[in-house]
């Protein structure tokens, strides 16, 4: 790269670079840094007793034992089963027939 060629380059990319770290600076904010604002927020979830809903204390999960079972007998023996529910699922879904006028 020759000289004058250089110097246009080193001219044009400078001030493109020197105003780049002034964009921080023009965003309007309330703030006095960047990462401040979140003071209450933080002070509530560090003060709060239980962060956790009380619904996720409940440890009288229903189940159905049988299905458990062969579910894992299938898991056991590597045996697939297609995707279904008792209700048959949504690949058995067949649309309800329009209605004639």
């Amino acid at each position: 790269m020759s000289p004058g060629r250089f110097a246009i380059t080193a001219a044009a990319v400078l001030p493109m670079i020197l105003l780049a770290g002034c964009s921080g600076y023009l965003d309007r904010r309330d703030t006095i840094v960047e990462s401040g604002g979140n003071a209450l927020a933080s002070n509530a979830v560090t003060q709060m007793v239980d962060p956790w809903p009380s619904v996720s204390r409940d440890r009288n999960i229903p189940f159905d034992g049988q299905r458990m079972q062969r579910a894992v007998e299938r898991y056991r023996t590597n045996k697939v089963t297609p995707p279904g529910s008792a209700t048959g699922g949504s690949a058995a879904y067949q649309p309800p027939a329009a209605a004639s006028p």
